[in-house]
């Protein structure tokens, strides 16, 4: 996907946090990552955009119900129900629900943790 390629503004998406954990105390080196884990549910002609990337913070999706479709790269992929796609330091993307039925994914990434205010 090149910057001139532009993605509709995100609608009919709501995202819940299921859980997190702080890698750091597991893991050397992850001082100040965590692990996310979140439901998405995508209403029928929702779209999760603009186009964003994964720099930083790398994941991977899985389907529970619905298609959701993945484009990148010029290309439109579709996903579900199972395994979606993952999500690298090359990934640039956006998302959408083309079909009639809400789909619905659980998303697991390892994110930095914001800096608190002194």
């Amino acid at each position: 996907m090149t910057a001139d390629e532009v993605a509709p503004e995100t609608k009919g998406v709501t995202a819940e946090l299921l859980g997190t954990v702080d890698l750091g105390p597991e893991l050397d080196g992850m001082e100040g990552r965590r692990l996310r884990l979140r439901r998405f549910t995508f209403e029928p002609g929702a779209v999760f955009g603009p186009v964003h990337d994964h720099k930083g913070r790398p994941g991977i999706v899985y389907i529970l119900q619905g298609t959701i479709t993945d484009h990148r790269n010029g290309v439109a992929t579709d996903y579900g129900p199972g395994l979606g796609w993952p999500e690298d330091r090359n990934t640039v993307h956006w998302l959408e629900n083309k079909g009639t039925v809400p789909a619905v994914e659980v998303s697991v990434d390892i994110i930095q943790e914001q800096a608190r205010p002194q």
